[in-house]
Order: structure tokens, then sequence, then C-alpha cells
């Protein structure tokens, strides 16, 4: 259960004003929510903006790797996930929430640094920089799932479930901006100043959101002061085993539906990914135009998210339910790899690929974030961040080795596209059926007197 009905006055009387106007009838905020999803929308801007700025680095990295090393370079980021989902267990375990949270990020911000110093070096000493651009490739790789993943579990903490689904989309919509912002300045910046010298501003950004946690915490700590041991603020750690998270997952049909969904669409966006590296490696050269390309699709997909998160997603989970929702990215899937397996092309792969990350962050992301709204705080921590770390890139191994080996036998893409079809159909009824599950979970709730 959420550990603390976040915005204060939940609870409504009759001399409540009916309405808060334009802001709550189009993006379900209310006037005393203000402070705190202003802070969060900032925290997701800036968490998101940082990652996109370095994520069309690491595609040129996959790429200047060689096509063939990608299987390789996903097991290496999936052993190194399994041993960071390992440490931040046993961090959660030892250390207050309102203390790890922010050293999470000061953590990646370090690294970033340490990597634009060895990067610039290597350059400007005119070295070859592969095993480098593979190591930046495994580390983007888990960056980029723990801030997130951290993010959504901060979010989980703090709004109750009635207001998740109000206000996760307009949350999320913060990140999209962020995303879309961090690949425009790629995109105008690293043909200019090269891609080394995006990481400082990467870094930059991400300080920023240290900076937007604080205020969170902050405001938590002055609205509870009564109640803050049952808060984010609270100085208990929240103990447990380090590996709770996929004991938790594995006793649980909840937890395993949720990790098969994520299975599903990390090997179906894993067989795009070998199917763009393969196609752009031939179709451009240059290293900094191959960056710029990335970039360009990374904002096309954030525009179709930031469409859906500002406008559609409330309104569909609050009509439909988080099911349907959820049902909508394996429903795409479906559709895009029927088209792909009669057009094989670099631009078909792009356009699927952008139309997939666009859903999957306008609806299926929030949607699964608002799953994990009706289970305990050591579980929204722990277990979510087994599941988005270790399974997903875990999902990312299987991927990448299974295209490989249809490779070896002959498969082109059009025959791989049929192939990933029933994955897709799998990931469709277990959306329905996890949508079900949530509503059974959330009205026991109720019944027990949490909000």
């Amino acid at each position: 259960s959420p550990l603390v009905d976040m915005i204060g006055g939940m609870t409504s009387s009759p001399t409540d004003k009916p309405s808060d106007g334009f802001l709550e009838s189009v993006f379900g905020l209310k006037r005393h929510e203000f402070v705190a999803v202003a802070w969060s929308f900032a925290y997701f801007f800036c968490v998101l903006s940082s990652y996109y700025i370095i994520r069309p680095v690491r595609e040129e990295m996959a790429v200047g790797s060689g096509p063939n090393t990608i299987p390789y370079l996903f097991i290496g980021t999936f052993i190194t996930m399994l041993f960071a989902t390992s440490v931040f267990g046993w961090v959660a375990s030892r250390y207050p929430r309102r203390v790890f949270l922010p050293w999470v990020y000061l953590f990646f911000i370090s690294n970033i640094l340490i990597f634009w110093f060895v990067f610039t070096q290597a350059i400007d000493d005119n070295q070859e920089y592969i095993w480098l651009g593979r190591i930046f490739f495994v580390w983007v790789s888990v960056f980029n799932l723990f801030v997130v993943s951290v993010f959504w579990s901060f979010m989980a903490d703090i709004y109750t479930r009635e207001q998740g689904r109000r206000l996760f989309g307009l949350i999320t919509s913060g990140g999209s901006i962020g995303a879309l912002i961090g690949g425009v300045i790629t995109s105008a910046l690293v043909t200019t100043i090269g891609f080394q010298n995006l990481l400082p501003i990467s870094a930059a950004v991400l300080l920023v959101a240290v900076f937007c946690i604080g205020r969170l915490k902050d405001w938590v700590h002055h609205e509870h002061k009564e109640d803050i041991e049952r808060t984010v603020e609270t100085d208990k750690p929240l103990g447990g085993n380090p590996l709770a998270g996929l004991t938790h997952l594995f006793s649980s049909k909840y937890f395993l539906g949720i990790a098969l969904m994520s299975l599903v669409a990390s090997l179906l966006g894993t067989a795009l990914y070998m199917f763009r590296a393969e196609l752009i490696g031939a179709a451009i050269q240059s290293p900094d135009e191959r960056t710029q390309f990335f970039s360009n699709m990374n904002v096309a997909a954030n525009a179709v998210a930031l469409i859906a998160q500002m406008f559609l997603v409330k309104q569909v989970v609050t009509r439909f339910g988080i099911g349907r929702s959820l049902f909508l990215f394996p429903l795409a899937s479906m559709i895009g790899f029927v088209i792909l397996a009669f057009e094989p092309t670099l631009m078909a792969v792009a356009v699927l690929d952008v139309v997939r990350r666009g859903l999957g962050f306008g609806f299926a992301k929030p949607s699964t974030d608002m799953l994990y709204s009706v289970v305990t705080p050591e579980e929204k921590y722990k277990t979510k961040n087994a599941i988005d770390t270790a399974i997903y890139r875990g999902g990312d191994v299987v991927g990448t080795w299974a295209i490989k080996f249809m490779s070896i036998l002959g498969m082109g893409i059009a025959s791989i596209s049929i192939v990933m079809l029933p994955f897709a159909a799998i990931s469709a009824v277990v959306a329905l059926w996890l949508g079900r599950d949530y509503k059974r979970k959330a009205k026991a709730l109720k019944m027990s007197g949490v909000e």
C-alpha cells in the first residue's frame, strides 16, 4: 500500500471547491497538488533529458563495436546489472530512502564525468576507443534503467493509487519533454562539439534532478510532521534481505506477470535494435552523423509519447482501466511486426521503433508504474528495481542471442518479424490479466481501510 496520502487534504469536505478548472479537467491536477507535481515533473524532466543527451552516443558505440558484438555487449550488461541490483538491494536494506535516493544519482554523475575525461584524452591523442565505447555502452544500459526505476519507486512511494491514475501521465510527460530537449541538444551540437563534450552537459542536468529530490523530500517533511515515520523521510531503512526483490518476484503471480511483460517488451525491442544496427551501419558512415540520426529518432519517439502522456493516458486509464492501457503497447507491436514482415527496410524499422517507444513511454510505462501502488514499500523499491533492471536486461540477452541464432539459420528481418508475433500476443493477454488483478488488490486494500 502507499506509504502516505502524499498530497494533503485528499478527503474532500462539502465546503471544498468543486473543481480546479482547466488543469483538473485536462490533466487531472488539483490545486493542492501543484507543488509536489511541479517538482516531480522537473525531476523526471532532468532524469530523461540527461539520459537522452547521451543515449545516441551509446547507440553509436554499438554500431562502432560491430553488430556481431551486440549480443556480447548485452551479456556484459546483464552481468553488470545483476551485480548492481544486488548492491542496490543491500543499500536499500541498510540505509533510509532519504539518504540513498540522492546518492544513487550523485554516483552516476561522477561516472559520467570520468567517462568524459577518458574519452577526451583518447580523442585528443588520436587513440582507438572501441573497448572504451563498449564499456560505455554497458554502463549507459545500466544507468538508464536504474535512474528511471528509482524515480518511479519514489513516485509510487509518495502518491496514492487514485493520484497515480490521475497524475502519472502528467508527470511522465515531464520526462518526455526532457527527452525531447535532450535529443534536440544532441542533434544540434554533436557534429559541432563532438560526442564526448555532451557528457558534462548530461551530468549538469542530472545534478538538477538531485536538487528536485531534495525539494520533494522537504515538502514531505513539512506536510507530514506528525506522521514522518510513514513517509520517504523516515530514518528507518527498508530492512529485509538485499535479494528480497527477486524472492518477492518469484513468489508472486502478479510480479511474474509484470516480469513477463518486461521480458517480451525487451525481446521485441532488442529485435528492432539489431535490425537497426545492421541496416544503419551500411547506410551512414560518419559516427557523429549516426549519432545525429539516433537522436532524431529519439526526438520523434518522445514527441509521440508526450502527446499520449499529456492528453490520452489519464483518459484511457480512468475510463478503460490499467489493463486496457497496457494492452495498447503489445497491440501496436503486433501490427508493426506484421508490416515489417512485408517491408524490412531501415525506414520501416525506424518508424516501428519510434511508434513502439512512443506508446511504451506514453501508455505502458505510466500504466506499469501504477501497478506498484498496491504493493508494500519494500516491493516498490526492491522488486520493482529487480524487474526494471535485471529482468529487463535478461530479456535483452535472450533477445540478442535468439536473433543472432535465427540469423545464423539464414532467417532475415521479415522471417524474424513473424516469429516475434506470438510473443506480442502473449504479452497482450498478460496485460489484460494484470489489469484485473490490480483491481482485485486495490479493492482488497480499500476494504481494509487503505486508500
